[in-house]
């Protein structure tokens, strides 16, 4: 499951909080530091991409052709070792 945007910043938040050595009293700056990168990050991938998110169509049919790609690969017969004695 994909995260939201605001849990993305709280989790980067928290990380850059404990990079500084649990410092108290600067959750605010912390935000700020995060949505700041969030936002960074947004604009050098690009809004159509999305960050690696993929609209459920797109998922869909990706799966969709990998469940296609995998029925149309003949299956091999699996010989027993009674059958192999037998042909013998």
């Amino acid at each position: 499951m994909l995260e939201s945007r605001d849990e993305w910043i709280k989790k980067r938040a928290y990380a850059i909080w404990e990079e500084e050595g649990y410092p108290s009293g600067r959750d605010v700056t912390h935000w700020q530091q995060a949505n700041s990168e969030r936002i960074a990050l947004e604009k050098s991938v690009g809004k159509e991409s999305k960050l690696g998110v993929k609209s459920k169509a797109t998922r869909k049919l990706t799966v969709t052709a990998a469940v296609d790609e995998i029925a149309d690969k003949p299956v091999a017969k699996q010989t027993t070792k009674k059958t192999v004695k037998a042909k013998a």
